[in-house]
C-alpha cells in the first residue's frame, strides 16, 4: 500500500463514513455540511480548521477546573430575577438581603480574577477549595438567601420557586461541564432559600439529604463526564495525528488532497498542488475538477475515464494524467473515491493526486539509457545497429545504400593508466564532440564501448568522398587535448565497408568493417582502409599468429639478434641494440613490425618485454666492460608502475653495471604528461641505466620531451637518414638541427638506418656522433655478436656507394640525340629518374640529351656521369612505374 493510501486509510478508520472530518462532532460536521451548500460549498482552509479545533478544545481543558473564565451574565441574571422578585413584593427588602444581593452579583462579577487565580500552576488543591466556596457557594447561597427573604416578606411562594428555578438554570449553563461546581451552586441556593423560607430541623435534614443525594448522583455523573473526556480526548489524539500524517504529506511533496462537492466543484485543494498550476487555492474552488487537467491527445483516454467516474459517482485510481501547469510538463496519478453523509446522500468527491513527473523523467532517463551512451551522449550500439537495419530494410533499393566507418583510438589505453579512468572518461567526451562536429549532419556517431566508435553515413558515397572523410576524422582526432591541465595526444584508425556491396545484413557488414579496422591496425595506426574480400584470410591469419606466438613464448622460440653501434670517429664498436626476431616453424622469420603490434594488441608486450630485458642483460654479462647494450621498452611496460623494480632485478640478476644498460623509449610515452612519467623517469635515472628517445622528430612535441626528460641519447630515425643525400632533399637539414640540439644538451646521437657510403659521410659530416645500420653491420646472433667484441671492436663501412631506386636490366636499342647529332646506343637498364646507355663516347658530363625509345616515345635528360663508352642520364621527368614493374613511356610532342 503506497503512503498516500495508508494516510487515507488511516483516516477512515478513525473517522467512519458519516462522521465527517477530524474536527468536531456528527452533527457539527453536518451542520457544517449544510452551511457550506449554502455558501457555495466553501472548504475552510487547513489553518482554519487547526483554528476551530484548538476553540473545541477549549472547553474540554477548561472543565477540569472549577470557575470558568468570565460570570458577568450570571451576575446580570441574578439582579434581574431579584430585582423583579423585590418589585412583585412591593416591599423594599432588608439591608441585610439587598448586601446579600450585591454580594452575590459582585462574586459573580469577579470571576476573571478568581479563573485567574485558580488557573495558576502553583495553585493547591485547598486553594482551589477556597475559591469553589467563595466564588459559588457564597454567591449562590446569598442569592437564595435574598429569595428567602423575599418570601418571608410577602412574595407569593410561586413567584419565589420560580425565580430559584430560573437562577438555578443560568448557573446550569454557567457550570455547564463542571459537576461539582454545578451541583455545590444548586446545593447553596436551595439551602440560603429554605433556611430563610421554613427554618425547621426537617428543613435542614432535607438539605442534608438532597446534598447526599447530590454528591451520590456528582459522583457518578463525575465518572461518566470523565469516561466521556477520555474517550473524547483519544479521539482528538486520532484527529490531531491523522490531520499531522496529512500536513505533513502535502509538505513533503509526495502528494496532495482534494474534495468537491456533490456538483462536482472543487471545496478543497492542497496549497502544493495549487503553486503548481500557478493559481491560488481560494481561486480554485468553485471550479470544475477538470480545470486542474490539461487536455491532449496523450491523455484522452485517461480524461473520458475520469469523466465516467465522476458521473457514475464510482471510485477510482491512479489516473495518469497531465497537470494544466503553464511552463514545465507536469504529470499527476489522481485517485478518488465518492463520499455520502450518514443519510446515504452523495455529497461529492475526496481523493489525493500523486505528483509523476520525476517518475516520468526516470522513466524517459531509462531509455535514453538503454538507446545513448551515458557517457558521451552518443547513440549506443544498440541503437546505431537499429539504425542500421532500419537502413539495410527500406523498401527501396536505392535506399539500402550506405557506408559504415568503424574507430578506434590508437594509446587510449595509456591515457586510461596514467591519468586514470576519470580522465579516460573526459577524453572520451571530447572525443566525441569532435566526431560529430566533423560528420555534422552528414551522417550519424555513436560509441559502441570503450574507445570504439561508429559512424553510419547514409547514401551512395564515392570511396573518395569517404576517404576524405575518414582522413578529416583522423586528422581532428589526433589534435592534442587538454585532460585536467594535462596535454594527451591520441591517434585513431578508421575501418570502412559500404553497403550492399560489403553486406546486405547488419551482421555481414559489422564483422567486414571490423576486419577493416583491424586492417587499418596492422598498416601501422592512424590511416583508413577499406574492406576487401581478402581480408577475411588476413584476419584468419592475424588469429592464427596470435595463437602461434603465445606458443612461441611458451617454448622459448624466439631470439634476440644485436645490431653493433659504432662510434663514428674512431669508427669502433661501443655497443648493441637488441632487436627481437621469431623464425616461424613454418612462414620463416617475420618481421618484429609484424608480430610486435599483434603482441600489443593480445597483452603479450610486457611479458615479451622483460624476457628481452632479462636475456639482454644476461649476454652483456659476458661482453667487455667497455660494451654497452640498448634494450627497446615499450609504451605499455613503461606505464607499468614496476618497471624501475623489473629493470633493477635485471641487472642486479646479472651483475651488470647500470651505465651499460641503455633504455630505448619512443615518444608515444608521453602521450599523457603525468607525475607517474616522471617518477618512472626519475626511479630509472637513479639506479643509473641510461635512456635513449628513439624515433626521435616522428611523433609530437619532441622538444618539449627533451626539456622534461633525462635523455643521454637522442636516435635519429631512419626516415630522415634515407634520401637525405638527394638533390632538394631538407633531411640533412633536419638532422644537422638535431644534432645541435644534442651537442647543447651535452646528449649523444645516434643516426639509424645508415646503409650507403654517402650517407655514412653525411652523418659524419653533420655531426652524428654514432652510426647504426647495414653499412657496418647487419644484425646478428647472439654468439656473433659475443665473437665480434672479443676481437679488436674495429668497423669498416661496407656498402653502395649511394642509394638509387631499382633499376631493371635491359639490353635494348635507343637514339640520342645531342645537338642536333642523333647517336645509335644499347639502353643497359633503366629506373624511374634514369639510365645508364652504352655506345656513347663523345658525351661529357652536363650534356643535355633526348633518348628515343620509339619514334613516338621520348625522354630527355642531362649525363650525371661518363666513364668510357657509358654514360648515366638522369632524367628530367621521372618516369611512371607500373603494377607490374615496366614503366610508362612518356609520348613525343607532335610537330
Amino acid at each position: 500500500m503506497s503512503g498516500s493510501h495508508a494516510i487515507l486509510a488511516a483516516e477512515e478508520d478513525a473517522f467512519p463514513e458519516g462522521e465527517g472530518a477530524p474536527f468536531g462532532d456528527r452533527e457539527d460536521v453536518a451542520t457544517q455540511r449544510e452551511g457550506d451548500e449554502r455558501r457555495g460549498a466553501e472548504r475552510l482552509a487547513p489553518e482554519r480548521l487547526a483554528d476551530l479545533a484548538q476553540e473545541a478544545l477549549e472547553p474540554e481543558e477548561e472543565q477540569q477546573f472549577f470557575l470558568p473564565r468570565h460570570a458577568r451574565g450570571m451576575a446580570i441574571s441574578l439582579l434581574v430575577a431579584l430585582g423583579l422578585a423585590f418589585a412583585v413584593s412591593a416591599r423594599m427588602p432588608a439591608w441585610p438581603v439587598g448586601l446579600a444581593t450585591l454580594v452575590s452579583a459582585g462574586l459573580f462579577a469577579a470571576y476573571p480574577w478568581f479563573a485567574a487565580i485558580e488557573r495558576r500552576s502553583e495553585t493547591e488543591r485547598a486553594m482551589r477549595i477556597g475559591l469553589l466556596v467563595i466564588a459559588v457557594i457564597v454567591p449562590m447561597g446569598c442569592g437564595g438567601y435574598a429569595l428567602g427573604s423575599a418570601l418571608a416578606t410577602g412574595l407569593a411562594w410561586q413567584w419565589a420557586v420560580a425565580t430559584l428555578v430560573c437562577i438555578n438554570a443560568a448557573s446550569a449553563v454557567l457550570f455547564s461541564g463542571r459537576i461539582a461546581s454545578l451541583f455545590t451552586a444548586k446545593l447553596a441556593s436551595w439551602a440560603g432559600f429554605v433556611a430563610m423560607a421554613a427554618p425547621a430541623l426537617v428543613t435542614y435534614a432535607a438539605l442534608l439529604g438532597a446534598g447526599l443525594t447530590l454528591a451520590l448522583i456528582a459522583r457518578v455523573e463525575w465518572r461518566a463526564a470523565e469516561r466521556r473526556r477520555s474517550l473524547r480526548e483519544a479521539r482528538e489524539r486520532v484527529a490531531a495525528r491523522a490531520e499531522d500524517i496529512l500536513r505533513s504529506f502535502e509538505e513533503s511533496g509526495q502528494g496532495w488532497f482534494w474534495e468537491t462537492d456533490r456538483r462536482g466543484l472543487i471545496t478543497y485543494i492542497s496549497p502544493k498542488a495549487a503553486h503548481v498550476l500557478a493559481r491560488d487555492p481560494d481561486a480554485l474552488r468553485g471550479s470544475p475538477l477538470r480545470a486542474l487537467i490539461a487536455t491532449g491527445a496523450q491523455t484522452a483516454e485517461a480524461e473520458r475515464a475520469l469523466a465516467f467516474h465522476l458521473s457514475a459517482r464510482s471510485a477510482f485510481q491512479d489516473l495518469e494524467l497531465r497537470a494544466a501547469a503553464s511552463g514545465e510538463e507536469r504529470w499527476w496519478a489522481l485517485t478518488g473515491r465518492p463520499v455520502y453523509d450518514s443519510y446515504k446522500n452523495f455529497c461529492g468527491f475526496r481523493g489525493h493526486g500523486t505528483d509523476l513527473t520525476e517518475q516520468r523523467r526516470s522513466e524517459q532517463q531509462v531509455s535514453r539509457l538503454a538507446l545513448y551512451d551515458s557517457l558521451t551522449g552518443l547513440a549506443n550500439r544498440v541503437q546505431m545497429s537499429q539504425a542500421l537495419e532500419q537502413i539495410l530494410a527500406a523498401p527501396a533499393k536505392r535506399e539500402r545504400t550506405c557506408a559504415v566507418l568503424m574507430l578506434d583510438l590508437d594509446r587510449f589505453k595509456q591515457v586510461n593508466d596514467t591519468l586514470g579512468h576519470p580522465a579516460g572518461d573526459a577524453l572520451l567526451r571530447q572525443v566525441a564532440q569532435r566526431l560529430e562536429r566533423v560528420i555534422g549532419a552528414d551522417g550519424r556517431c555513436g560509441r559502441l564501448g570503450g574507445d570504439e566508435f561508429e559512424v553510419i553515413i547514409p547514401g551512395n558515397r564515392s570511396r573518395d568522398k569517404l576517404d576524405a572523410i575518414a582522413r578529416d576524422i583522423i586528422a581532428v582526432l589526433s589534435q592534442p587535448y587538454n585532460i585536467e591541465g594535462q596535454t594527451v595526444v591520441i591517434g585513431a584508425s578508421v575501418g570502412i565497408a559500404c553497403a550492399p556491396e560489403d553486406g546486405a545484413s547488419s551482421d555481414v557488414l559489422i564483422r567486414n568493417v571490423d576486419l577493416a579496422l583491424y586492417a587499418a591496425k596492422d598498416a601501422g595506426r592512424g590511416v583508413a582502409r577499406f574492406y576487401e574480400p581478402g581480408l577475411h584470410a588476413a584476419a584468419e591469419e592475424r588469429a592464427e599468429l596470435e595463437q602461434d606466438l603465445r606458443d612461441a613464448i611458451a617454448r622459448g622460440e624466439l631470439q634476440l639478434h644485436y645490431q653493433p653501434v659504432v662510434f663514428a670517429a674512431s669508427e669502433t664498436i661501443v655497443g648493441f641494440e637488441a632487436l627481437m626476431r621469431w623464425d616461424h616453424p613454418r612462414r620463416g622469420p617475420l618481421s618484429p613490425a609484424r608480430f610486435i603490434p599483434i603482441a600489443e594488441d593480445a597483452g603479450l608486450i610486457d611479458r615479451l618485454g622483460q624476457w628481452a630485458l632479462q636475456t639482454a642483460c644476461a649476454e652483456m654479462s659476458r661482453w667487455p666492460d667497455n660494451i654497452r647494450c640498448s634494450v627497446n621498452v615499450s609504451a605499455l611496460q613503461f606505464s607499468n608502475p614496476e618497471l624501475p623494480t623489473i629493470v633493477a632485478s635485471a641487472l642486479a640478476h646479472n651483475g651488470i653495471d647500470p651505465s651499460r644498460l641503455e633504455l630505448e623509449i619512443t615518444e608515444s610515452v608521453f602521450v599523457s604528461d603525468t607525475p607517474g612519467t616522471e617518477a618512472t623517469f626519475r626511479a630509472l635515472k637513479q639506479l643509473g641505466v641510461r635512456l635513449a628517445l628513439d624515433d626521435f622528430g616522428t611523433g609530437y612535441s619532441s622538444l618539449g620531451y627533451l626539456r622534461k626528460a633525462p635523455f643521454d641519447r637522442i636516435k635519429i630515425d631512419r626516415s630522415f637518414v634515407s634520401g637525405a643525400t638527394e638533390q632538394g632533399s631538407r633531411n640533412g637539414a633536419i638532422i644537422a638541427a638535431i644534432n645541435s640540439l644534442a651537442e647543447v644538451l651535452h646528449m649523444d646521437t645516434t643516426a639509424e638506418g645508415v646503409e650507403t657510403h654517402d650517407e655514412l659521410e653525411l652523418v659524419r659530416l653533420l655531426g652524428c656522433s654514432h652510426v647504426q645500420g647495414h653499412i657496418y653491420f647487419a644484425p646478428m646472433p647472439a654468439d656473433q655478436a659475443t665473437a665480434l667484441v672479443c676481437g679488436d671492436l674495429a668497423a669498416r663501412a661496407s656498402g653502395p656507394q649511394s642509394a638509387r631506386p631499382p633499376r631493371h636490366v635491359l639490353l635494348r636499342r635507343v637514339v640520342v640525340g645531342h645537338k642536333g647529332e642523333r647517336h645509335q646506343a644499347t639502353l643497359r637498364n633503366l629506373s624511374e629518374g634514369g639510365a645508364m646507355i652504352e655506345g656513347l663516347w663523345s658525351l661529357g658530363e652536363g650534356s643535355v640529351v633526348r633518348v628515343e625509345f620509339t619514334p613516338t616515345q621520348t625522354v630527355t635528360g642531362q649525363v650525371r656521369w661518363s666513364r668510357e663508352n657509358r654514360v648515366g642520364i638522369e632524367f628530367h621527368t621521372p618516369l611512371r612505374a607500373r603494377e607490374d614493374g615496366t614503366f610508362t613511356l612518356p609520348r613525343a610532342r607532335e610537330g
